[in-house]
């Protein structure tokens, strides 16, 4: 089962008035666990970023001014998305400015039926306490080191643990493995021990016997002495 968790980062706040994503990071995951590929652009918005959004990300105007327009990645965006499930934190924020901005490139917007908000599903198991992504992380004893400045791949590889946390823990799934890893690799490791030790061995022949007449007459005629045999009652 193919999944992807997702972050943005944006100018600001509100795009029904203009603001654009200026990064966006996706981290892959199958059967819940991080295969090691992702998707990962800084871009252009064409508009400077509001005071308050550039003290989160810290990406200024000159550092995007020479990165590509969300047009210009958009095809393979949804390439990468294709039809897996994505895992957003506050996803009505990111799905907004995302669907805001396929809709301004003439493509089809998300349907959020497939998305998973891990706010919903935080608020569901830890009712009244905060659900953000930094408590979320210390919660689950996930390192935020130097997460001063927010970054959109860097808090998708943290809310993928989170997710994982949140729908039952890694702890186990990694113990199966582990587990089932290691009695793999012992009978592997058995089965070549094997393969060495009779590599060089000889064949044994199969010994023939012959059946002895009267043995075999004697052991009949004692089975009719035996009463009340199962056989007879079953009609064996």
């Amino acid at each position: 089962m193919r999944e992807l968790v997702l972050d943005t980062e944006t100018t600001g706040l509100d795009f029904e008035n203009g603001d654009k994503i200026v990064e966006i990071g996706i981290v892959e995951l199958e059967n819940h666990i991080q295969t090691g590929n992702s998707f990962h652009y800084y871009l252009n918005p064409e508009r400077d970023s509001c005071p308050e959004a550039l003290k989160v990300h810290g990406l200024t105007t000159k550092f995007l001014s020479n990165k590509p327009k969300f047009v210009e990645i958009v095809e393979e965006f949804i390439n990468f998305l294709g039809d897996s499930k994505i895992i957003i934190h506050n996803a009505s924020f990111d799905i907004g400015f995302i669907n805001s901005q396929l809709k301004g490139c003439n493509f089809q917007e998300i349907d959020e039926t497939r998305v998973i908000d891990t706010i919903v599903l935080a608020k569901n198991k830890y009712r009244g306490q905060s659900v953000s992504l930094d408590s979320l992380c210390r919660r689950y004893n996930i390192d935020i080191t130097g997460r001063e400045i927010h970054g959109a791949l860097k808090d998708a590889k943290l809310l993928s643990l989170v997710y994982l946390e949140l729908i039952g823990g890694k702890q186990t799934k990694l113990k199966f493995q582990e587990n089932n890893s290691t009695e793999m690799d012992q009978i592997h490791s058995l089965t070549a021990d094997l393969d060495e030790y009779y590599k060089d061995k000889e064949l044994i022949k199969k010994r023939e016997f012959q059946k002895n007449l009267d043995d075999y007459r004697l052991h009949i005629k004692n089975m009719e002495k035996i009463p009340n045999k199962l056989w007879d009652v079953f009609n064996i």
